[in-house]
């Protein structure tokens, strides 16, 4: 009788669909700008294509971008929209260009569970390219939100 139970407590388990399972893929979505492999590679450097279009990260420190404090706009490296408003950047000391929030409509927003944890993946709304991740120890006196972004990901526009 025990066999018996336990097979069907393990069938059920197995039989479930965890919302994982259910959740919609990033590779799934459908983006404004759609180009293949190689052409992503032809536009794109090395270090850009690995972390725009394969998830990648750049190493902390190394993007000129994140002592970057002008005023403009960041956009997608891969398509120019603008994602970053540089009055929302900070420095948050983790050697990669931060922001207490993103330019609404413009970042889309899944579940990366690469690490063993889930973590909140950013990526370009129009484009799909993975731009890092967001988490929940920004500043307190904005959105306590630390939009924590590969440099490589973004272009940046000086205000005119």
């Amino acid at each position: 009788m025990k066999k018996i139970i336990m097979l069907c407590a393990i069938a059920i388990c197995f039989s479930c669909n965890s919302s994982a399972q259910k959740k919609e893929s990033q590779k799934d979505k459908t983006y404004e700008v759609v180009k293949t492999e190689a052409e992503w590679k032809k536009q794109l450097s090395s270090e850009a294509f690995y972390v725009l279009r394969e998830a990648g990260t750049e190493r902390p420190f190394t993007s000129p971008l994140n002592k970057e404090y002008s005023k403009g706009t960041y956009h997608c490296a891969a398509c120019n929209t603008p994602l970053f408003e540089s009055v929302h950047k900070f420095d948050s000391g983790t050697g990669w260009p931060s922001f207490d929030r993103e330019i609404e409509g413009n970042v889309a927003f899944s579940t990366d569970n690469n690490l063993g944890y889930t973590r909140n993946e950013e990526h370009c709304a129009t484009c799909g390219g993975h731009l890092g991740h967001v988490f929940d120890d920004g500043p307190r006196d904005t959105t306590g939100k630390r939009h924590c972004i590969n440099g490589v990901a973004l272009d940046f526009v000086p205000a005119e």
